[in-house]
């Protein structure tokens, strides 16, 4: 039960905990907010910075800010922390049931507020590009576990290759846990220690769309970059879906489809279904 309006006016310093699930629809919506990594969205320092023109971030909105702007005008607040449960690359979709999420709304001024009527002026803003679902009131104590738990997931990615790949060497790799070592990707390598991380993939199907285009659905162990493990990135990942291959390949798109257990069963939460490729592009 919440605590009256009155009640929480009372704390210096009060806090509310929303949760729920998103999916992402789109290929250019990050998370959280996306500042320019040179004036950091700074007022002064982004007039003059070339990188943003001014903008101070280097998308238009986010995940974060696109529910913070409808709950925080019901709560009465500017401020909020966005609390996700990993991430997905900007222009990766998230569909399927979603993936966990936790606001926390910053000095409310008004408490008694109906999350329903928030959920579906969120998905009303935002048809085609994101949709929320199952707002509900929750606790501070619930953010270091959402962040903290560990998740396979389960992705879609739309393959182009070198080279035609033989069709028997591609079936031998479905239904095989195949173990790799990924070293530290260089577009993350500005944040991330300089690591050999051993992971496990595992591709459930791999069907040919062309001669040289092919989608696969593949699970991967939590903390695992799916696009390295698929090119390989000169080496870097040890064995990729390439090397598997035999032919050089490319991710042309991604997906993720579910959030899994940490060893890649099923969880239990409702099943959406995932538009196809091509569908649903942010403008």
């Amino acid at each position: 039960m919440q605590p009256s309006d009155d009640q929480r006016a009372a704390l210096p310093r009060s806090k509310v905990f929303v949760e729920g699930r998103y999916c992402k629809l789109s290929r250019d919506l990050p998370q959280t907010v996306f500042f320019c990594p040179d004036c950091k969205g700074h007022p002064r320092r982004r007039k003059g910075c070339e990188r943003c023109e001014g903008f101070g971030k280097l998308t238009r909105d986010s995940v974060q800010e696109l529910v913070g702007w409808v709950l925080g005008a019901a709560f009465k607040t500017r401020k909020n922390k966005f609390h996700g449960a990993g991430r997905e690359d900007v222009n990766v979709r998230m569909l399927g049931a979603g993936r966990p999420f936790i606001v926390e709304m910053l000095n409310p001024k008004v408490f008694d507020v109906d999350l329903a009527a928030c959920e579906a002026e969120i998905n009303r803003r935002n048809e085609g590009r994101l949709s929320v679902h199952g707002l509900h009131w929750t606790e501070k104590t619930r953010v270091p576990v959402l962040k903290e738990e560990k998740h396979a997931k389960e992705y879609r990615a739309l393959l182009q290759t070198g080279a035609p790949v033989e069709a028997a060497r591609a079936a031998a790799l479905v239904g095989v846990r195949h173990t790799i070592v990924q070293q530290t990707p260089e577009r993350v390598a500005h944040r991330r220690a300089q690591l050999d991380r051993e992971r496990w993939i595992e591709i459930t199907a791999l069907t040919p769309a062309s001669e040289t285009t092919w989608e696969m659905v593949v699970r991967a162990q939590h903390g695992t970059y799916v696009k390295e493990a698929i090119s390989g990135e000169g080496g870097m990942t040890r064995p990729s879906v390439a090397g598997l291959l035999g032919v050089p390949c490319e991710c042309v798109e991604l997906d993720v489809l579910s959030i899994l257990g940490e060893e890649g069963e099923v969880a239990q939460a409702p099943v959406r279904v995932a538009p196809t490729f091509g569908t649903f592009e942010g403008e």
